[in-house]
């Protein structure tokens, strides 16, 4: 393959009129068909799927419609785990090409394979989320994501690839070396979490690195929420437009949707591969179109793992406005958080990133926060550890004034109390990879 010919079909990527702009109709043909063909194959290859079928009183047979779905169960993480670890794989292990897993902290991790024509549809939707994202053939794209069995790392890696892109594989760690290479290689997109891209910019600001003097053109952030007054952090301190990108290791890893950098507003979800509900997390019914809710997901092209209704546990809404960029696949709009950060602390229901929200939009503090929560007394409490700017005043009574202001704000804001501790510059830890906002000690005081 000549060069040209390999530029031309990375192109083909960019932007794909006829799936990226299909008309509703048949876009809705194209999932039914799709979807008819994943419930058959999960119902006869995976005993688990069928026992649960079998449970809820239905077979691939009733669906015959989009909305007959709603009478199938849900999957969840604990069924991957109560299946451990090919129990839900619906090929021949010797026919899964690879394997990805999450880390276990909470007890056996999940495990997820992938086929050759899975690796293909992932690599396929990581370069059209990227193209989304404002990356072209040829850019340079700094990947901070971790690598190994966390699929960040090597889901962007091969989407860029795919792309006709240039690929930096640094993942996360030595982040003056990064600064660093950025600089040496002119990178045009940077793939990381977003609190990890703040660590960079933060890094390079103490070598005497303007970063907002490189190349630098986009950022392509994800694996951990961030809240509308990040980006713009993000956005300032890199200088670029800062895009979310949407996935999750169950259904594919990153590549389920991504925003383009066009609108910013909404992830554009590849409905041609992945069918999205939104059901109220407590009823578990579905909810219309615009209404805030679970985000629940099917897979329709997966072979090795297929996931029917997935509950991601992810809070969001979706939408069918059309969207300046042209696309018209329904859009995901921010996830606000999860249902299993939620955090009810003296009966108010808060998400870690209600509170970055405020954070950030308070002058003379840094991004770089954590929540603590303790219990005495058999009541629950939470006390914000959050970080000076590095050129804020730090006297005991500046302190205490932005203690304050920053108690204030959050009970106006989101209605709970906290206590509040103002650290000096540096004092929260850094993330190098996904963030840990939430330290609970509430377990280990009991």
């Amino acid at each position: 393959m000549s060069i040209a010919t390999a530029v031309e079909d990375a192109k083909a990527f960019m932007f794909d009129p006829d799936i990226e702009t299909m008309p509703r109709a048949q876009l809705a043909a194209l999932q039914l068909d799709r979807l008819k063909k994943t419930l058959a194959h999960a119902y006869a290859k995976v005993p688990a799927f069928r026992r649960k079928f079998d449970a809820a009183g239905v077979a691939p047979d009733d669906l015959r419609t989009l909305q007959d779905l709603a009478r199938f169960p849900f999957t969840v993480k604990t069924d991957l785990r109560d299946n451990y670890p090919f129990g839900l794989f619906a090929v021949p292990r010797e026919k899964v090409l690879r394997l990805h897993a999450s880390s276990g902290t909470t007890g056996k991790p999940t495990v997820v394979g992938y086929t050759r024509g899975d690796l293909d549809t992932w690599s396929e939707l990581m370069a059209r989320s990227l193209a989304s994202a404002g990356a072209e053939p040829g850019d340079i794209v700094h990947n901070g994501y971790g690598y190994g069995l966390f699929t960040g790392g090597l889901g962007a890696h091969y989407g860029a690839e795919r792309l006709g892109c240039t690929v930096v594989p640094v993942s996360g760690g030595g982040t003056e070396r990064q600064v660093t290479l950025m600089q040496d290689f002119a990178a045009d997109i940077l793939c990381a979490t977003p609190s990890y891209a703040l660590n960079i910019a933060e890094v390079a600001a103490g070598m005497g690195v303007d970063i907002r003097t490189l190349p630098l053109r986009f950022g392509v952030f994800g694996a951990e929420p961030w809240s509308e007054e990040m980006r713009r952090e993000l956005e300032a301190r890199l200088g670029i437009k800062a895009v979310d990108i949407y996935g999750l290791s169950e259904i594919l890893g990153p590549g389920v949707a991504c925003e383009c950098h066009v609108a910013q507003d909404g992830l554009h979800g590849w409905e041609d591969h992945f069918l999205f509900e939104v059901v109220d997390p407590e009823t578990l019914q579905p909810l219309p179109m615009g209404a805030t809710g679970e985000l629940v997901i099917t897979t329709l092209t997966k072979e090795a793992l297929p996931m029917i209704r997935y509950r991601t546990r992810d809070i969001t809404r979706l939408t069918d406005e059309p969207c300046v960029c042209g696309r018209t696949h329904t859009r995901i709009m921010r996830v606000t958080g999860r249902t299993d950060d939620m955090l009810i602390i003296r009966g108010v229901n808060v998400y870690p990133s209600q509170v970055e929200a405020v954070l950030i939009g308070l002058p003379d503090l840094a991004p770089h926060y954590q929540l603590v929560l303790t219990r005495k007394d058999a009541l629950d409490s939470i006390t914000v550890e959050v970080e000076l700017a590095a050129d804020a005043s730090c006297d005991e009574a500046s302190r205490a004034r932005k203690a304050g202001e920053v108690r204030h704000h959050i009970k106006s804001m989101i209605g709970v109390t906290c206590d509040i501790v103002i650290k000096s510059s540096g004092e929260v830890p850094r993330s190098q990879g996904k963030a840990i906002r939430v330290k609970d000690l509430r377990k280990i005081a009991s």
